[in-house]
């Protein structure tokens, strides 16, 4: 049974997220994946989670609890589940957005043939993700003397795959510049603050001082 469809993705997949200058512009990536996110967004809303949009694109919950994700990056769209490390994984399909990732996992996309031969597996992987969070389960973090990136920004990149994706990507120049403007803040809410305040440019692909 299809689930409620939230308006605001209707606007989404019409003109894009509206937070970066390519809004309502041919450019702008969800032109390029439009059907096939219509098609994962299909698959999605009968398996019984909420339609709700974050951080500029389609998130899916249960009861309030972040599920998974549909994004159109500049290669490929992407489910990507945001506890993606506990699922069993038994097609070998699910992939790091980078290699920091420790807890989302992505699922990319080309076309809609691609989305159509793998529906039976995606409900599946979905049904589980669903189970995953009924049980309450968590995602074993690394130390933070593992990690060379800010706490908040690790958090980011958990709440929002395509921002991983998009950091992974950039120049080793580009991410040092974020990462001491966002280390640089004394205070976790300011490092937190600048970093939101810079997703839609990471997510472009452009640098701090681009």
């Amino acid at each position: 049974m299809m689930h409620k469809m939230n308006p605001k993705v209707d606007e989404y997949l019409i003109d894009g997220c509206g937070r970066c200058p390519l809004f309502r512009t041919p450019e702008c990536k969800v032109n390029f994946w439009r059907e096939e996110m219509k098609r994962l967004r299909s698959i999605v809303l009968q398996c019984g989670l909420t339609e709700e949009v974050k951080w500029g694109i389609p998130c899916y919950t249960l009861e309030n609890q972040n599920v998974l994700t549909i994004s159109a990056l500049k290669n490929y769209c992407a489910i990507g589940f945001f506890k993606g490390v506990l699922l069993q994984d038994a097609q070998g399909i699910l992939s790091r957005p980078g290699e920091n990732s420790q807890s989302s996992r992505l699922i990319r996309f080309t076309n809609v043939r691609e989305i159509d031969d793998l529906e039976l597996t995606l409900r599946e992987y979905i049904r589980e993700a669903i189970e995953v969070e009924k049980k309450g389960l968590k995602v074993d973090f690394k130390a933070k003397s593992e990690l060379v990136l800010p706490d908040e920004l690790i958090k980011k990149f958990e709440e929002l795959p395509a921002l991983q994706t998009a950091f992974t990507a950039l120049t080793p120049g580009r991410q040092r510049g974020y990462v001491l403007y966002f280390a640089a803040a004394k205070q976790s809410k300011t490092r937190a603050s600048r970093i939101e305040k810079c997703i839609p440019d990471i997510l472009e692909g452009r640098g701090l001082h681009d």
